[in-house]
This record gives C-alpha cells, structure tokens and sequence, in this order.
C-alpha cells in the first residue's frame, strides 16, 4: 500500500510499539525521507516539525530503535513501527513517553549474549567463556547436555532455588553454543514467532 503524505502536508504519525510486549513506546512524524532512511538502516528515523531537521531516534543517547516491520493503516496515512528498543525510549530516561514501565526481563540476556559473542572475537585468558569456545564444539555440547541433566534432576525434587540456578546455567551454555554455530536470539525469537502464527 502506499503511504499518503499528502493528506498531513507531508507526513505521517508513526506509532512505536515493542515487538516483544505490544507496549506503545512513543508517537512520532516520518516524511517520506524520514520513511525510507528508517525502512534502508532498519533503525527508527522521524521527521522533527520543530527543529525542521530528520532525526534517528538514539543517535545521542544510543537508545536506537531497531525496527522489525512496518505498517500502514487502513487509509494509509498512519504507520505502525514494531521495534526492540535498545534502552529506554523517552528523552526523560523513563522507558516510554507516556511514562509507563517497561520491563523487559530478557534484556540481560540479550546482554549476555552480545558480551559471550565479544569473548568468541576477542578471547580473554582468565574467561570461562573463551575457554570453552577454545576449546571446541564438542566440550560445549558435553556441558549442555551436562546443564540439561542437571535440570532434569532438580525439576524431579522440591528445591525450587536449585532449580533456577541449574536452568540459569543451561540458557547461559545455550547461548555460547549458539554463538559458537553463529545462531542468535533473534533467530530463535523469528522461528518461536512464526510457529506461534500458525
């Protein structure tokens, strides 16, 4: 569908919306320029009617919008930006711009997995992770399998606290397996998305 700029003067309102909770982040204007730097980089760009200047969204605080679709409404003349935000949204630090929280609770895992993928390009002597992946696809597989009993186990008894900690350190031998075949969450996240579709 094509997106009617002209029915605002020029532009659109962009609604933001985290992908991964449906929570409404922010609003926002796009021209046509503003939409087509945003669909090309992937990361939120908007128009800014005060300052008269196109502005990405992040580009001093960090906190980009990384965008995984884009869609018109009915008339086409405004849009639905799905996105994960890297970090809080608002320009205030609260985490939308209606000053609502939103949590996120597999942020530090995302974390985790950008800090496992520094440590496969650049090995630390003293880091356990390096010396798994120095060690090869088959050590991190065995401990894999290892965390997986473990996990087993412990679901089988009544200590709830061990549980956590056995399954906490099965996601964190998952990720540094899946950094090791270059898989990443966002993979996972695509497969888990379109099987819940179907």
């Amino acid at each position: 569908m094509e997106l009617d700029f002209k029915k605002g003067k020029g532009f659109i309102p962009a609604i933001i919306q985290d992908n991964k909770n449906d929570k409404v982040l922010m609003l926002g204007y796009m021209n046509k320029e503003a939409y087509e730097i945003s669909k090309q980089s992937g990361k939120v760009t908007f128009y800014s009617r005060s300052r008269k200047k196109l502005w990405t969204k992040g580009e001093t605080s960090g906190n980009y919008l990384k965008i995984i679709s884009m869609q018109a409404d009915c008339d086409a003349d405004t849009i639905l930006v799905r996105v994960i935000p890297n970090g809080p949204v608002c320009h205030t630090g609260d985490d939308t711009c209606f000053g609502d929280s939103n949590p996120n609770f597999t942020r530090f895992l995302e974390e985790l997995e950008r800090i496992i993928a520094k440590r496969k390009k650049y090995p630390k002597s003293d880091s356990y992770t390096t010396t798994l992946f120095n060690k090869g696809i088959r050590k991190i597989t065995q401990k894999v399998g290892e965390e997986a009993t473990e996990v087993i186990i412990e679901a089988m008894d009544d200590n709830i606290d061990l549980l956590k900690e056995e399954i906490s350190d099965l996601f964190y031998h998952l990720l540094v397996l899946m950094a090791a075949k270059d898989i990443t969450m966002d993979d996972i996240n695509l497969i888990l998305k379109n099987r819940h579709q179907k």
